[in-house]
This record gives structure tokens, C-alpha cells and sequence, in this order.
């Protein structure tokens, strides 16, 4: 599993990469990186939205997604091998989902925005706006959830702990020498 894990990352690293590149390759849009305000002075206005996803909002909702899927594989990494079993793999995999979730939501209901100029509000935000601000953070609940509750399962367990004590008793014993 150790092996594949690692060819996984590498493998994801790979793909965000190669996006970045593209991304950074395509051609400028014209007033992308905006311009100067007509009434506020300091504040820059960007360009027709629409305009500028067509060419790389595709490629930053799939550099999003694939980022999503690291910090998974990451997390997983960080964990024994001898812990990562189905279950834990199920935990993560579900946890993954939901954030895929999320990020779907901020990227279609600001694609919807741009194809109807109108959106709705949740808790003071636009839609879209609102899934960036609170989703992300709802997004990495289920992690949390199963790194604090599964703590003892599969990170630190009560062998573990044994293990733990006896190499420090091991190493008291040879100092007292």
C-alpha cells in the first residue's frame, strides 16, 4: 500500500502540475487582471466573468478537485500502514466526497450566476460566495471528526502506547547504568 500511496501523490502532483502549466499557457483575456475603478480610486473592477472562465475555469475546478484529493492521500500517508484498513479508507473516502461536494457547489452556482446574472443569498452572501466561506470550512469537518475520534484507533493505539512506554523504560534503564 506504502508504494502505491506514494505513486498516487506523485501521480497527483503530476496532473496539478501539468494544470498550472496549462493554465499559465493559455492566452490572456483581455481586462483579467482588471481595471481601475470609475468612482473608487485604489479599487480595481475585474472583467466579464464569463470571459475568463471559459478558458481556465475548467482546469482551477479540476486543480481544486485534485488538491482536494492530495490532502486525502496526504493524510493517509501520515498514518501507519498497519492502520490504513477499509475502514479508515471508507472514513477518508466519504470525507473526500463531501469536500468534492463543496467545491461543486462554489463552481456551479458561480457558473449558474454567470449564465443568468442572478443569484440567491445564504446568510448574507451570495450562493456561491457563501459555499466559499462556510463550505470550506464545513468541507473539512468529517477529517477532523475522524483524526479526533479515530485517534486511538488509528493513530496512536493503546499497543502503540505500550510500545511507547517500554522504549522509554528501555532507555531509562540504560542511563541509570
Amino acid at each position: 500500500m506504502q508504494g502505491r500511496l506514494i505513486y498516487l501523490i506523485f501521480a497527483v502532483s503530476f496532473l496539478m502540475a501539468a494544470i498550472l502549466l496549462a493554465i499559465i499557457l493559455t492566452e490572456d483575456v483581455p481586462g483579467s487582471g482588471g481595471s481601475a475603478h470609475p468612482e473608487l480610486p485604489g479599487l480595481q473592477v475585474g472583467g466579464d466573468g464569463s470571459v475568463r472562465m471559459q478558458s481556465i475555469g475548467n482546469l482551477g475546478l479540476a486543480f481544486h478537485f485534485l488538491l482536494l484529493v492530495q490532502i486525502i492521500l496526504l493524510s493517509l500517508l501520515g498514518i501507519s500502514e498497519r492502520y490504513r484498513t477499509k475502514e479508515l479508507i471508507s472514513y477518508m473516502s466519504g470525507s473526500l466526497i463531501f469536500m468534492l461536494l463543496v467545491a461543486w457547489q462554489m463552481y456551479s452556482g458561480h457558473q449558474q450566476f454567470l449564465e443568468t446574472g442572478e443569484t440567491s443569498y445564504f446568510l448574507g452572501f451570495p450562493t456561491p460566495t457563501a459555499w466559499a466561506t462556510y463550505g470550506t470550512w464545513l468541507g473539512a469537518i468529517p477529517s477532523i471528526l475522524i483524526y479526533s475520534l479515530c485517534f486511538r484507533k488509528f493513530i496512536y493505539t493503546p499497543e502503540d502506547e505500550e510500545k511507547y512506554n517500554a522504549l522509554l523504560k528501555e532507555k531509562a534503564g540504560r542511563l541509570e547504568r
